[in-house]
């Protein structure tokens, strides 16, 4: 018993992150997260209509339970092959290229009756280390203004229509204007050692989020630091050309000039053979230019550059535990050699 008190209180003393986001990135930053702290709340966009949530958003009613999925899973405690069920995606008839996880969640709100408690539930199931919650219970529309004037409607369109037009994205915005956070959402903003935006799509899976009503606000008046982590490869259709810097300025454009304290970017050199794929398909490295570092200080924010990837299977991604290591440093404010 003395034990399990003392491990409650270990847990307890670990820092609070909340990890704001979608998307593949934040699933696979939660994995490494989980591994240094029980104390994570994921808040996650609900902007998603294409895929398989798409058709559960427009059959049912119900907001886009991809990204929640996959949080969840991320940071579930069960059975390798209650992972593998709920990742299971349809291969042929009516449910063709629809998750059995996306139908399990579509299950439990039909079960207890709402988004919300259906997210509760299905943690309770999976056992899983924290708490995920949408960022908004509202039923929002993401759209985006492209420089040439272009409005594009729907997250899923978006990128499909910036490659047709040739235009950049100009602006993201969401119908409807006003949707409020989740209040559990913006309490755990409020206690949080640490707040972390991203990885994660830019347009679609990042800036969604800071779109919710009053949101920056509770982020930039929080005590915790406020972290980026820049993406390792543009996005064909959302951040052709982009480097570190236009991504963090995006953020700020949508959010307010002074909303982040660190910047996380990759330096280290992808394998040629795996970047070609990646080339092939119009993507290209996150760049960290010249005169990046000066400009972010001029706007008070730190930049922590680092050798940050790992590939599998010939795909990049972050290496979620040195990456997930660097965010505990910054949490505690051990960020020697950073700062």
């Amino acid at each position: 018993m003395k034990n399990n008190i003392n491990c409650v209180q270990i847990a307890s003393d670990e820092p609070k992150v909340v990890v704001i986001g979608g998307g593949t990135g934040l699933s696979i930053l939660l994995r490494g997260i989980k591994k240094y702290t029980p104390n994570i709340t994921a808040i996650v966009t609900v902007a998603d209509d294409g895929g398989g949530s798409g058709v559960l958003r427009e059959d049912l009613g119900m907001l886009a339970p991809g990204d929640i999925r996959s949080c969840l899973l991320a940071l579930a405690n069960t059975e390798p092959t209650m992972e593998k069920l709920l990742q299971y995606r349809f291969d042929n008839g009516m449910l063709k290229d629809q998750s059995f996880g996306n139908l399990f969640l579509a299950a439990m709100v039909g079960i207890y009756g709402s988004f919300e408690k259906a997210i509760q539930e299905a943690s309770n199931v999976l056992a899983i280390t924290g708490k995920v919650y949408p960022m908004t219970l509202e039923d929002v529309q993401l759209y985006a203004k492209l420089e040439n004037g272009e409005i594009v409607q729907g997250e899923s369109r978006i990128p499909d229509e910036v490659i047709k037009s040739g235009s950049r994205i100009k602006e993201i915005y969401m119908n409807p204007k006003v949707s409020n956070p989740l209040e559990e959402a913006v309490t755990a903003i409020e206690d949080a050692d640490l707040i972390v935006l991203g990885p994660g799509s830019l347009y679609t899976s990042v800036v969604p989020n800071l779109l919710v009503n009053n949101i920056v606000d509770k982020i930039y008046n929080a005590k915790a630091p406020k972290v980026y982590i820049s993406n390792v490869m543009t996005q064909p259709g959302e951040t052709d050309g982009f480097g570190v810097l236009e991504h963090v300025e995006a953020i700020l454009k949508h959010s307010r000039d002074d909303l982040l304290d660190y910047v996380i970017a990759n330096v280290e050199e992808i394998p040629q053979d795996t970047l070609n794929n990646y080339i092939t398909d119009g993507s290209m490295p996150v760049a960290l230019k010249e005169n990046d570092r000066e400009i972010l200080e001029s706007k008070g924010i730190t930049l922590i550059d680092e050798n940050l990837i790992e590939v599998k299977n010939n795909y990049i991604r972050h290496n979620n535990n040195y990456l997930s290591e660097l965010l505990m440093n910054i949490a505690k404010q051990d960020i020697k050699g950073y700062a």
